[in-house]
């Protein structure tokens, strides 16, 4: 038998033939490793479509690399004998195939790598971990942006990110922002007039075929218990599938992508949105060819430019900020509670059993789906745990297992940094709080719910508008401090002792679960 050179560990979001782990790949005496074990579906309880995405794709990557010739050792989810772990599984299969050594390219979760890095040194097998080209930035590269500030923001690193790629800049000036502006928020922030979004192009499904359905059936059968749906999974899991769905948003979605990107409608999750975060974070789209595509739509123009510097910004900059933060504040970023949240998540989070009509929206096509816009995400979902005063690490674990796209490293910073402000400024300047007005303002959810957004107490007062003077209140010294709060701040001053207690008795039967609750 030929001695194994090199085993290759290609995890479940490193669905990339081009990942340097392949580089001097040698068929003839190297080979891949992957293995589906329940471990990622139980260390947080991963909702039915994300465990079906990875899955799925995992699978089709694994055909992908047997017809490009490298030899493969797979251990599916359901193969006999199955240790249940990465870890126990890797190490099994070392004590079965002795490579001389190991090579993977970074993983995407600071657990997975020391878990990884331990069998590695316990079996005596050498480990090489290899940048990720994936991304625009290294995370050397960005640790020297945010060596000797005193404060990191996302505007800025996105500036140096557009300079130093030459993306949207102005042609006579490479210097200077494309447009003569850096940021078009201003003209992104569109709310759909009463009649709605009117004909919005339809997602780009994908009916499942052999494999997926394959899958399917055992994540429904093997995770029974688990939250979400599977009846309408229709996500890319193959390389071909992502690069059309690319394809398609450039076309149908980008034109109006900005102008709507932070409006939200009752019962249509999609909108103009991407719905590609998911293929890019397994590695099924490169972030280059993503952003190349939206680029010369807007040269050909076919898109306008406030619409692909929004986009282009989520690419360019926020996702690869949030990577950049994650790795540079690893390993005790995540128990981080500046706010000292101690509370539960409510059950309903899990079920979409709430009688607010915003909530009950959001969740339901969360579990549908395993999808929710960046807004439902931040200003609904994140904005009630936050007001409400959930415990960090629980909101985390919730958006880490419902989501189709949720790698952690994308994942917490933007959970418990910007939505939670746990990090104390980390991720963004101030806690994004808001009234239940906001959520009028940008949808029509208010209309059928039950409860007023202009009313802070009593029984008709919208639970989110009670918890955000609940939230200026009990931290009112804290964001005094703030400039970006302070105006916000100065409105509690306002307040009667009387109306104050009506707000905190009211905020107060909102923990206990007694408002929000759905009956009936």
């Amino acid at each position: 038998m030929t001695e194994l050179r090199v085993l290759v560990l290609v995890l479940g979001d490193q669905l990339d033939l081009e990942s340097s782990a392949f580089d001097g790949f040698d068929p003839r005496v190297d080979a891949v490793w992957m293995a589906e074990v329940a471990e990622e579906s139980t260390q947080v309880w991963s909702s039915k479509p994300r465990t079906a995405m990875f899955l799925a794709a995992m699978r089709h990557f694994g055909l992908a690399l047997q017809s490009s010739g490298r030899s493969l050792h797979y251990t599916r989810l359901d193969a006999h004998g199955n240790r249940g772990s990465l870890a126990a599984q890797l190490r099994a299969d070392l004590e079965q195939l002795r490579p001389a050594r190991l090579v993977m390219t970074e993983p995407g979760e600071w657990r997975v790598i020391e878990a990884i890095a331990s069998v590695a040194a316990s079996c005596g097998v050498p480990l090489e971990t290899r940048e990720d080209r994936h991304f625009f930035s290294s995370v050397r590269e960005f640790a020297a942006h945010a060596r000797g500030r005193k404060s990191l923001r996302m505007e800025y690193f996105y500036r140096e990110q557009r300079r130093r790629h030459r993306v949207l800049m102005d042609p006579e000036d490479q210097d200077s922002p494309l447009g003569g502006q850096w940021n078009f928020d201003a003209d992104n922030r569109e709310a759909f007039g009463a009649g709605g979004p009117g004909a919005v192009p339809p997602r780009s499904g994908y009916a499942p075929d052999a494999v997926t359905r394959e899958v399917i059936a055992l994540v429904g059968e093997r995770f029974a218990d688990h939250p979400g749906r599977l009846d309408s999974f229709a996500w890319p899991v193959t390389r071909a599938q992502a690069l059309q769905a690319l394809d398609e948003f450039v076309r149908q979605r980008l034109p109006l992508f900005g102008r709507y990107q932070d409006a939200m409608w009752p019962g249509d999750p999609w909108l103009y949105h991407s719905h590609l975060s998911a293929a890019l974070n397994l590695k099924l789209l490169n972030p280059r060819e993503v952003v190349a595509a939206a680029v010369a739509a807007c040269d050909a123009g076919r898109a306008p430019l406030a619409s692909v510097e929004g986009f282009v910004r989520q690419i360019l900059g926020w996702r690869e900020y949030v990577r950049g933060i994650y790795w540079t504040q690893m390993p005790g970023y995540i128990e981080r509670n500046a706010l000292d949240a101690q509370q539960d998540l409510p059950a309903w989070f899990w079920t979409g059993d709430t009688d607010m009509a915003c909530l009950r929206d959001a969740l339901a096509q969360t579990l549908e789906h395993g999808y929710a816009n960046h807004i439902q995400r931040l200003m609904v979902t994140g904005l009630y745990a936050l007001m409400l005063g959930v415990q960090p690490k629980q909101v985390h674990a919730w958006y880490l297992a419902v989501y189709v796209d949720a790698v952690e490293w994308v994942e917490l910073p933007n959970s418990l940094g910007m939505s939670q402000y746990a990090d104390g400024g980390v991720m963004g300047s101030k806690p994004y709080i808001a009234t239940g007005k906001y959520i009028q303002r940008m949808s029509s959810h208010c209309k059928g719910c039950r409860y007023d957004p202009a009313q802070r107490s009593g029984d008709s007062a919208c639970p989110f508008t009670t918890l955000y003077w609940d939230f200026l209140m009990r931290h009112e010294s804290m964001l005094a401090k703030n400039p970006r709060m302070a105006l916000q701040v100065k409105n509690v001053a306002r307040l009667t002792d009387a109306q104050k207690r009506e707000v905190g008795g009211r905020a107060a039967a909102i923990r206990r679960g007694e408002v929000g609750v759905a009956h009936g």
